[in-house]
């Protein structure tokens, strides 16, 4: 059987949970099926895997019609595959023109959710219209949609209700076992600005409204002052989110010390590092299907603290690998918090909490890299998700 897999993010570009996971996957699949990959940019080197840069015509043009004139040429080399199989809505308009030319059976896997993220206007204007158009066409018509969560799968039956329950599957995030482990190492931690005598609360994202950055600076107000924050945060949505959290990082480094701010893309060994060195990980997302940053903080063996929403808590046991931080939603697309000022309260409490007692922090984080073995390894992952091959191409 030959699979086509599609998607934006690919070694060597991969910048989010998405990219991770369509990598871990193909790799994992490889030793069982032909996995073709297609992906946006550059060429690639690794045999099997292709790219498309944006063609010319459109470089200068809205971002979604870059992304569907990219989609079309990578649609029609899906000629020979037995299925193909896209990831987010950049690649979902890819996979339904395949499905239509090429006559083969279609799987989504859905890592977020477009009428979920209002914000994404902001980025692409009014072709966030056009990004949520592909990704309901996608769906509607796919032979099997994959969540990466239940609570992901509550939020596609209930966007999108006309969809065959039967249809929408779960399939978790995964995480590398091998590559994302404890990993201490005060020489690499130390010259990224961090001291490893002192305690820390890490961040790992794109500066992003869903991942709740904003929300985290504000919190940070109330930490110890012997404790630091380290913001791995970079690539962001919009040069106005990029100026808010610029504003919002200055001011906390005025009031205290300790307020690292790395904003490049660290390497998989130096994160682990950070990691493996912290008191805790912190994830104040407002928006998180699942959220595979998660499960790489757990695998390093580090407590999560972190926003009960979406897939989250399937992920973090909360008072066991970490805390959860309730949240009440406004329940009109946006996810934002009715009371903001209670949520960065509750979440300043939480973080808080686990630092002031390192040892229950370092039984949390053991607890934590024992349920990412236990129930978020590939290998499985990849098992479900030819289950769901098979289940699409009997249709």
């Amino acid at each position: 059987m030959r699979v086509d897999i599609l998607s934006r993010e690919y070694p060597p570009d991969v910048y989010g949970g998405a990219g991770v996971h369509v990598t871990e996957l193909v790799r994992a699949l490889r030793p069982h099926i032909d996995v073709r990959v297609r992906a946006f940019g550059g060429a690639r080197a690794e045999a099997g895997s292709t790219g498309y840069p944006t063609p010319a015509e459109f470089v200068s043009a809205n971002p979604v019609l870059g992304t569907l004139a990219t989609d079309l040429l990578m649609a029609g080399d899906v000629a020979g595959a037995d299925l193909v199989h896209s990831h987010t809505w950049y690649a979902n308009f890819a996979g339904y023109t395949a499905k239509k030319l090429h006559g083969i059976p279609h799987v989504v896997t859905a890592h977020s959710l477009e009428p979920l993220r209002p914000w994404k206007a902001e980025q692409l204007g009014n072709g966030y219209r056009l990004s949520s158009w592909v990704e309901r066409a996608a769906c509607e018509d796919a032979d099997a949609v994959i969540a990466v969560s239940e609570g992901m799968r509550r939020d596609i039956l209930r966007v999108y209700p006309s969809l065959d329950p039967a249809r929408v599957e779960v399939v978790y995030n995964g995480v590398d076992l091998a590559q994302w482990r404890p990993h201490v190492d005060f020489d690499t931690v130390r010259t990224l600005g961090i001291n490893p005598d002192r305690r820390s609360v890490v961040f790992v994202g794109r500066i992003t409204r869903q991942k709740g950055l904003s929300y985290l600076l504000r919190a940070a107000r109330v930490l110890p002052p012997d404790v630091q924050l380290v913001l791995c945060a970079s690539a962001p949505d919009t040069p106005e989110i990029f100026t808010e959290v610029t504003d919002l990082v200055g001011r906390l480094q005025r009031e205290r010390s300790g307020v690292v701010w790395i904003d490049r893309h660290l390497s998989r060994s130096e994160l682990s590092a950070v990691l493996s060195g912290a008191t805790c990980f912190v994830c104040p997302s407002i928006y998180e299907p699942l959220g595979i940053v998660n499960l790489e903080a757990m695998a390093c063996g580090v407590a999560v603290v972190a926003t009960a929403t979406g897939g989250i808590p399937e992920v973090v046991e909360d008072g066991v690998t970490g805390v959860l931080v309730p949240i009440d939603q406004v329940q009109d697309g946006t996810g934002l918090p009715r009371d903001p000022e209670r949520f960065v309260a509750d979440l300043g409490a939480q973080l808080c909490r686990v630092v002031a007692d390192p040892d229950a922090a370092r039984m949390m984080g053991v607890a934590g890299r024992r349920r990412a073995e236990e129930r978020f390894s590939w290998q499985a992952i990849a098992d479900r998700t030819r289950q769901v091959y098979a289940r699409a191409l009997a249709r």
